[in-house]
């Protein structure tokens, strides 16, 4: 108990800051990727773009362009190439699927991985803390007697003194049930440099040395012991490999929006997922989880630099996770996808405007990676195209909103506006301003095609595979698509109208901040809701009054795009409901594997919660107070303080200065920021001293101690009194 309940002692490894403007050294023996996988996506993807540009071209070309068609044109043809990419990845990754799903994995005797020690590294911000040190408890559990050395480390960011408390509660509870031959560690941070990227840097420099991997988690991230283990087992056979990303399913979605995401992932993410692993190859991507991370190769090759300029382009690089992947690539280590790993979940955001707030922060980080494309030499191509496709999946939704916007105005033009039929110079025959209905039409089929592909794909998908056959069936898997299709149909549009607003945040200059994920859903007010969606409700409504002044006929075609807006606050409020998730459950509706047969990690983490309930931490009174409780947490905080020498840190200087004006606990407590009382948690020292200063021990009274006043004048009585007493009980002469 007592060894596990202290940090190790640290192992420091050295982690560099990578240059920007120059190559490093790279890894020598590392296999090659297979060019022609990726010349192949490539010369599909733009000849499928090229077909449907020159079909665009003939639609509008049939009596000469103006201004705006060609406006048109050039923001159709930058559309359709990002959705050429996603049908062509989306095509091979349904026929890599349905070969993995009849491939037989040949028998391998696996590497010995006793000696292998591997941290689970638990990074947290501001989480509930019930459902993550439940998640730490059963990890713990399950990796018990596993054929490798594993440990567990929350790296908490905590900034809310009343939560940092509560975790300490609760890891002094988790120590007391982990199991011994699997160590559980907690360090909080005492300052939150550069987020999570910096919470994995402090740690990976002060005790990664320790350690041959690391595999980090979210705070709502579970694995499967099997699925761990073979990782490590991955990562022992494969010396040139720096990092292995599992695809994980979401579970535990319990709102209806939850259930929709989470039938999707199920159903279209392995399809996806094999389409990305086929050509990335060794050039694969990071998502920040769910993977596992050779600690030595993160510390040589993937120390984030700032980024010069302010917030949001400059200062920590947000998106942290493929900018640490393109640079381990650019060192030459390699970078793997495993789609066919499975075991490997998380939790979805519960409601839209959770994932809209995800979303923002999100597009800042994708945004700030145009920077890191410009500065940063020796990327490979394949690096440099998965932070682009980061880019573009932002930078898609402002382009189909000017899509619709620019054929808004063409309509008008055509409808209203005088056409200068003869131009400016000498003509016989007028310019009429019309397209080609009929191939406007068939281009229309096609890009809608090419569009919910993937969601064919999944569908076949599904019923090809035995286990959504077993465990969802196969009139189970058509209804689930029928409704994901509808839902996602509608919310489709409130995403494109969000997301552009973010892309227009990120130009304005406004930093996204930092804030922790909900993850339960009924946590907004149906007038919460509509306020938050009342910009995207507005643009419907406009959008749908101009094409009803336009044509009829046009605002029907445009409907599905102007309803999702409409009703973008009815609908959140309503998919956000657990009740509507509940119905639909009942219903069959949404049923995905991991639902129907739940894994083992997700509910052992759950029934791991009743253990953490009823937590009873202390409080600043009380430590302030209580100098025997301060001693008994001493352990758990961090005496580290990432300073310079004549460094001070402000909100810790505040508190030990506002301890000098006041003269009691209440008062002292009353005029403390939170971030000033973080601080004081996070030092022993001062929290030791502003005890003495403000609650010194009271002297107890002589009566308390047992004495008894004495007048001056019977002092030698007394004193001969007790001398006589002394002489006869202990026989002293």
């Amino acid at each position: 108990m007592t060894q596990m309940n202290r940090r190790p002692t640290e192992f420091p490894l050295t982690m560099p800051d990578q240059p920007f403007a120059q190559r490093t050294r790279r890894v020598r023996g590392a296999p090659a990727s297979m060019i022609w996988r990726k010349l192949f996506v490539l010369i599909a993807s733009i000849g499928l773009s090229a077909y449907a540009a020159y079909e665009m071209f003939q639609v509008l070309s049939v009596s000469g362009l103006t201004l705006l068609e060609w406006a048109l044109l050039v923001i159709f043809v930058i559309n359709i190439a990002w959705v050429a990419f996603a049908f062509v990845n989306a095509t091979i990754g349904f026929l890599s699927a349905l070969w993995s799903l009849r491939r037989k994995s040949a028998s391998v005797s696996p590497p010995d991985i006793r000696h292998a020690r591997t941290v689970i590294a638990f990074p947290i911000y501001n989480e509930e803390v019930e459902s993550v040190f439940a998640t730490v408890a059963a990890t713990a559990r399950m990796l018990s007697g596993a054929p490798s050395q594993f440990e567990c480390f929350i790296l908490s960011d905590t900034t809310n003194p009343d939560i940092a408390l509560k975790e300490e509660a609760a890891f002094e509870r988790l120590l007391a049930e982990a199991p011994a031959d699997v160590a559980v560690r907690y360090r909080r941070r005492t300052i939150n440099l550069h987020r999570k990227s910096g919470n994995i840097r402090d740690f990976v420099t002060r005790w990664g040395g320790r350690y041959d991997y690391m595999i980090v988690y979210d705070a709502d991230s579970y694995m499967e012991r099997d699925t761990l283990v073979q990782l490590v087992s991955e990562m022992e056979a494969r010396p040139h490999t720096a990092l292995i990303q599992t695809i994980p399913q979401l579970v535990g979605g319990e709102s209806l929006f939850a259930r929709t995401q989470q039938f999707a992932a199920a159903l279209y993410g392995p399809v996806l997922g094999h389409g990305l692993a086929w050509w990335a190859q060794n050039e694969g991507n990071f998502w920040g989880h769910n993977a596992i991370i050779r600690v030595k190769a993160l510390a040589e090759a993937a120390g984030l630099p700032e980024m010069p300029g302010r917030a949001p382009f400059g200062g920590h690089i947000m998106s942290h996770d493929f900018v640490e992947a393109a640079l381990l690539r650019r060192a030459g280590w390699n970078v793997e996808i495993r789609p066919g790993l499975g075991g490997s979940y998380e939790q979805g955001p519960p409601t839209i405007i959770d994932l809209v707030i995800r979303d923002r922060r999100w597009c800042q980080g994708n945004m700030q990676h145009m920077a890191v494309l410009l500065k940063t030499k020796g990327l490979t191509w394949t690096s440099r195209f998965h932070l682009i496709t980061g880019i573009f999946s932002y930078l898609a939704s402002p382009l189909w909103l000017i899509f619709i916007t620019v054929g808004m105005l063409l309509s008008l033009q055509n409808s209203f506006l005088a056409p200068d039929y003869f131009g400016k110079g000498a003509s016989l025959f007028p310019t009429w301003p019309v397209i080609d209905s009929e191939r406007a039409f068939a281009l229309f089929l096609v890009t809608m095609g090419i569009l919910f592909a993937p969601k064919i794909y999944g569908l076949l998908y599904g019923l090809a595979s035995r286990e959504w056959r077993r465990t969802v069936g196969v009139f189970g898997t058509i209804k689930g698509v029928l409704l994901e299709v509808f839902l996602s149909v509608l919310t489709a549009p409130i995403m494109m109208a969000t997301q552009t607003g973010a892309v227009i945040n990120v130009f304005l200059g406004r930093d996204a901040g930092w804030s922790p994920q909900q993850r339960d859903g009924d946590g907004y007010t149906f007038s919460d809701t509509m306020r938050h969606h009342r910009g995207a409700a507005i643009l419907g409504i406009v959008l749908t009054s101009a094409a009803v002044i336009i044509s009829p006929i046009y605002a029907a075609w445009l409907a599905p795009a102007t309803l999702g807006l409409i009703l973008s606050g009815p609908l959140s409020y309503w998919t956000s409901r657990m009740s509507a998730g509940r119905a639909a459950r009942r219903g069959g509706w949404l049923v995905s594997p991991a639902e129907a047969d739940s894994p083992e990690s997700f509910e052992l983490a759950k029934a791991e919660r009743d253990h953490f309930t009823g937590l009873a931490p202390l409080t600043l009174d009380l430590l302030l107070h209580d100098r025997a409780q301060q001693k008994h947490r001493a352990h758990l905080v961090d005496s580290f303080w990432p300073l310079a020498r004549h460094e001070v840190h402000e909100p810790l200087a505040l508190a030990r200065a506002r301890a000098e004006r006041v003269k009691s606990v209440e008062d002292y407590l009353s005029c403390l920021t939170p971030k000033e009382a973080m601080a004081l948690l996070n030092s022993n020292a001062d929290l030791e001293s502003v005890s003495w200063r403000l609650a010194p021990p009271t002297k107890p009274s002589r009566a308390a101690r047992g004495l008894r006043l004495v007048p001056l004048r019977q002092l030698p009585a007394e004193i001969g009194a007790r001398l006589t007493t002394r002489t006869g009980t202990d026989g002293v002469s």
